[in-house]
């Protein structure tokens, strides 16, 4: 007994033709059915450069296009020729052209010469099928799809959504239960010629006709019905990626394929040379004699799958960009994040970098460019302080930020007066410490020199910005580790926040103040609110500042800080 090839060939004919050569040379023999839609003339190149080989024929051609019926015709004329024209095949292993043998050809006979009436072919139900993508899974049954997905993706969403809106529905004929799986099967002789010659084959070929995508249910249903025994399973090694897309082989494969002990592999880059030397010129580097486990490499696949579609944490990669909180961890390290600090304390940038050995940087977020510590231009990563670059994608500059300089902690300031389209993102990332002194824009406000109309105006603009800020990081969605003092209770004892903030941004050893920062002159601040709220404007996120209040009077028991998660 032998076992017939069918080979489903559209492109790679160069390839194809050399497995066909393989396949033949080990005494199996070929139908290969090329798709109508290679031009005529490379077509009969391709038939001239096989005629050599024995007991090999092709098919009558059909155009071949993804989720359509055309693959399950070609595989039915071929499957129809290999039983007509070789009577003393067995066993029918349908194959594509950028299939590669794996293991010695003769090594796949007597596996199946070992089980001469079981047949090879994925079949589960739709309840039992995990790797459907993009929905679909029985309304491929009871809806009809005329339309192809690819060419006319408009008009087969429109029909869909037509049918589903209109609630037609159609049965599966005969009563069939609908099975589906890999459409790359080996089923024998008797199976496969009663799928072909059965009184009712008209019917379910007109039914499966508007199926989607035939080739995973036509001969994975048929074949329950016949069939003595099935292993639900495919000889044929082939995997699929998050979004049901065939992972190609490239030559950096080769011990994994090994590994696989699968009889045959799908889909081999067409320019793997070494794949091609390895399994198809060396037999003394086959594979030994064992069963099928492709199992043993799902551990690899899963962690490709895992790192295409998570990535490392902080680094965002175009299979999850820009979909929201799809990010594996918004930023790669953590960070903090300054807001009045610079406004109540001078000096306070070069004070932490000191204190705390991070590299402090001032408002990155302004106006008028990011502020870089030590005044730089650019930073590790090319990123500019131009705030047209970095406002065209305010949350990938942060986490570009983050991530090139992993391994050193970032400080930033920020403020109302800052872009604020990133709020969300650091509220929503485990990674940022935010402290925050609210009301203290109002203290740059107080030591300007402006017409004091100009300053209510651009006060009450600013609070409303701080106010919304603020709401976002009290969100029960905020990941953060935020700290919120009002300013009045911030100044009256400053050294425990600023201590509580040391230590989580020092090393594990504890750190304590040996100096602190210098506190501004707040003296008259009191009274600029009172002028605040006398002109209409209410500042309300300073707290309780009386008018007569100055720095230098303030002895009450320090307070403890508003604490967010």
């Amino acid at each position: 007994m032998s076992v017939g090839i069918i080979m489903l060939v559209h492109t790679a004919l160069g390839r194809a033709e050399q497995a066909a050569r393989h396949w033949s040379a080990a005494g199996c023999p070929v139908v290969i059915h090329v798709d109508k839609g290679v031009p005529r003339a490379t077509y009969e190149r391709f038939v001239a450069s096989l005629s050599d080989v024995k007991n090999l024929e092709f098919s009558a051609r059909y155009r071949c296009e993804w989720g359509t019926w055309g693959i399950v015709a070609a595989s039915q004329a071929a499957s129809e020729l290999m039983l007509d024209r070789f009577r003393h095949v067995r066993h029918v292993y349908l194959a594509s052209g950028s299939c590669l043998p794996l293991r010695p050809v003769e090594e796949l006979i007597e596996y199946l010469e070992a089980r001469p009436q079981t047949d090879f072919i994925e079949s589960a139900t739709t309840a039992d099928v995990p790797w459907t993508v993009g929905g679909l899974d029985h309304e491929r049954f009871t809806l009809r799809f005329p339309f192809s997905w690819k060419r006319n993706r408009f008009l087969f969403d429109k029909y869909v959504e037509f049918q589903r809106r209109f609630r037609m529905r159609r049965s599966m004929p005969n009563g069939l239960t609908p099975h589906m799986g890999s459409q790359w099967w080996c089923l024998t002789r008797q199976t496969l010629s009663a799928i072909l010659q059965d009184p009712d084959r008209a019917e379910y070929d007109r039914f499966f006709r508007q199926v989607w995508i035939p080739d995973e249910s036509y001969f994975q249903t048929l074949a329950r019905q016949y069939a003595i025994k099935i292993e639900s399973r495919s000889l044929t090694l082939s995997k699929f990626d998050f979004q049901g897309k065939p992972h190609i082989f490239y030559d950096d494969h080769l011990q994994l394929l090994r590994r696989s002990d699968c009889f045959v592999a799908r889909k081999i880059w067409p320019f793997a040379d070494r794949l091609y030397e390895a399994f198809l010129t060396d037999p003394a580097g086959a594979m030994k004699r064992t069963e099928p486990n492709p199992g043993k490499i799902d551990r690899i696949f899963a962690k490709a799958v895992d790192r295409r579609t998570r990535g490392r944490p902080g680094l965002y990669m175009q299979s999850r960009f820009p979909n929201e909180d799809w990010e594996n961890g918004v930023t790669a390290a953590p960070y903090s994040v300054f807001c009045g600090f610079s406004e109540v304390f001078e000096n306070f940038d070069p004070w932490l970098a000191k204190s705390t050995g991070a590299r402090v940087h001032g408002h990155l977020f302004a106006p008028d460019r990011a502020h870089f510590a030590e005044g730089q231009t650019t930073i590790h990563g090319a990123l500019s302080e131009a705030p047209e670059l970095r406002d065209y994608n305010a949350a990938a500059f942060l986490t570009n930020l983050i991530w090139n300089t992993r391994g050193e902690r970032q400080c930033f300031q920020f403020g109302p007066a800052d872009n604020q389209a990133i709020n969300w993102r650091m509220a929503k990332d485990p990674n940022a410490q935010i402290s925050v002194i609210s009301g203290a824009w109002a203290v740059p406000l107080f030591r300007s020199n402006r017409n004091f109309m100009d300053i209510r105006k651009e006060a009450a603009a600013l609070q409303k910005i701080e106010s919304d800020f603020l709401n976002v990081l009290r969100s029960p969605y905020t990941k953060a580790r935020v700290r919120i003092w009002m300013m009045a209770e911030f100044i009256e004892a400053p050294m425990e926040p600023l201590q509580g903030i040391l230590d989580e941004i020092g090393p594990t050893q504890q750190r304590r103040l040996s100096e602190v920062p210098k506190m501004v002159d707040l003296s008259g601040f009191g009274q600029f609110l009172q002028n605040l709220k006398n002109q209409g404007m209410h500042p309300y996120l300073m707290g309780d500042f009386p008018v007569e209040r100055g720095i230098e009077a303030q002895s009450e028991a320090p307070r403890k800080p508003y604490l967010v998660r």
